[in-house]
């Protein structure tokens, strides 16, 4: 197969599968087009000609608006095409019926917490009140880790460090408050060293304000207080290893799992192969009672009203328009337009408009209804599929997906990236050349076998399979080369 037509019924462009060259004639579910242009593989050409201010249907849904004529078989990208987005917009909900998920009896084991949230690691962290702290919390980490043969319950032991924590003012300190006691709270943490230093703006009698104080997992070291700051935190890691390693995996329901919906590095293929295949990895977590979350708020623009249809009441409609047209009042407060999207990258891999790459985006939600938003830094309070508000990037967005509890990732990427956040990072990739190149190195699975003509639903049970081997105590690519990044979002003044 050359190229795919993705709504039939709708679309004015085709998506090449392979490298293209002019002059060649490809079969499509419109006829056969003979290529005016030389067409990359995640690029677009026309199935018809175009006049100027013909609207670009992709996915059956408008990606943008022609800004010249454009003649069947000539590529269709940035330079004939712009976006239609620009400011806040007022909604109707337009209610879909709520599709009837497919429903699996599977298990996982895992690590049954006090609360009832169920973890797939049982793991030591470190977490600094401010950054200050992040080399010591360095050191006690090597220290943990040296011991871990003697504790064979427990997974590993992680350093959460991040830039904050002192000479932020108003919203910006809460957010990194509340983002860091988000993770204590987190189930894949056994036991969890809260460091502080004692001068910083968020220090412990102040950060304490934000936690659960009656959680036993919890042990706090303020270093200003003790002569030698590294002897007394040995000492706690020691009893935070103790009790982590009480801990033991028990075999548990799907339904206890968390799962965070991410993409990145995106090209042309990836609404076509690995979205949508998250997509329904999503819907069979979901249909068997389980969580999904996907954020990146401002790619869900130009195709929100998809989402916001499928909300499951008035109230979740309206919470839902708020994250959208707030999220663009974010974007206008600085000056900068909604439309500042896609990146270079994207644009490569041949997305063209931030409606052509959030409709792609959008497709990792799969079919389920939307039951909740959720704010920045806070967590998950309802099952089934959320909308967590978040920007695009992929550190500030996965960070916020770990911080709300999902136990890990499915990210998406068609041009490939090493990041991965403190929760395990499943890379899936949208094309076979990604997978040969990084395959093993910082792709997990690949998604591009689609392309080769492997069954939806076949492939998806085989990455439903991984990700319960992953739930289980297997390590992820990221986590065997030992990736772990916490990057917070931040918005105002240092002083």
């Amino acid at each position: 197969m050359q190229c795919v037509v993705i709504n039939p019924r709708e679309d004015v462009v085709a998506v090449a599968l392979d490298d293209l060259k002019a002059g060649q004639t490809v079969k499509t579910a419109q006829g056969d087009v003979t290529l005016k242009d030389d067409i990359t593989r995640g690029h677009k050409f026309a199935l018809y000609d175009l006049n100027e201010g013909d609207q670009i249907i992709k996915y059956g849904y408008s990606i943008g608006h022609a800004t010249c004529p454009i003649q069947k078989g000539q590529h269709v990208h940035s330079q004939n095409v712009k976006t239609n987005l620009s400011g806040t917009k007022d909604y109707t909900y337009n209610r879909v019926e709520k599709t009837e998920l497919k429903k699996v009896e599977r298990t996982f084991e895992g690590y049954v917490r006090a609360d009832g949230q169920v973890g797939i690691r049982n793991e030591v962290w470190i977490i600094p009140t401010v950054f200050c702290v992040n080399h010591i919390a360095k050191e006690l980490e090597t220290y943990a880790r040296e011991k871990l043969e003697d504790f064979t319950n427990v997974d590993g032991c992680y350093a959460l460090t991040h830039p904050y924590g002192c000479s932020q003012m108003g919203e910006d300190q809460s957010t990194t408050q509340k983002l860091l006691a988000s993770l204590t709270r987190h189930p894949n943490a056994g036991a969890i060293l809260v460091l502080g230093l004692g001068c910083e703006n968020n220090n412990l009698s102040v950060f304490k304000k934000f936690l659960d104080l009656n959680d036993d997992r919890l042990m706090f070291l303020n270093t200003q207080d003790v002569e030698d700051e590294l002897e007394a935190g040995y000492e706690i890691i020691d009893s935070l290893l103790q009790k982590a390693n009480e801990s033991k995996r028990e075999t548990v329901p799907l339904s206890k799992l968390r799962i965070g919906l991410k993409c990145g590095g995106s090209d042309g293929l990836s609404g076509i192969t690995a979205n949508p295949l998250i997509g329904r990895v999503s819907d069979l977590i979901v249909g068997a009672g389980g969580t999904s979350v996907m954020t990146e708020v401002p790619e869900m623009f130009g195709a929100e009203q998809i989402l916001m249809n499928r909300a499951k009441n008035e109230d979740v409609f309206k919470k839902t328009v708020s994250l959208i047209n707030d999220f663009k009042g974010y974007f206008k407060s600085h000056g900068e337009t909604v439309s500042e999207n896609p990146s270079p990258g994207n644009k490569a891999g041949g997305i063209t408009t931030l409606e052509d790459k959030s409709l792609g985006c959008v497709q990792k939600g799969g079919k389920a209804q939307v039951e909740d938003t959720i704010r920045y830094a806070e967590t998950i309070k309802s099952s089934g599929l959320n909308l967590l508000n978040a920007p695009g990037n992929d550190g500030v967005s996965c960070s916020a997906l770990a911080a709300c509890g999902v136990n890990m990732i499915l990210f998406s990427t068609g041009r490939g990236t090493p990041f991965s956040t403190v929760v395990p990072t499943i890379k899936i990739s949208t094309n076979n050349a990604l997978f040969e190149k990084k395959g093993g190195n910082w792709i997990d699975f690949n998604a591009g076998a689609i392309v080769d003509g492997k069954d939806f639903d076949e492939l998806a049970m085989e990455l439903l399979d991984y990700i319960i081997a992953i739930a289980s105590g297997q390590k992820s690519v990221s986590e065997k080369r030992d990736f772990h990044e916490l990057l917070i979002w931040k918005d105002g003044v240092t002083l």
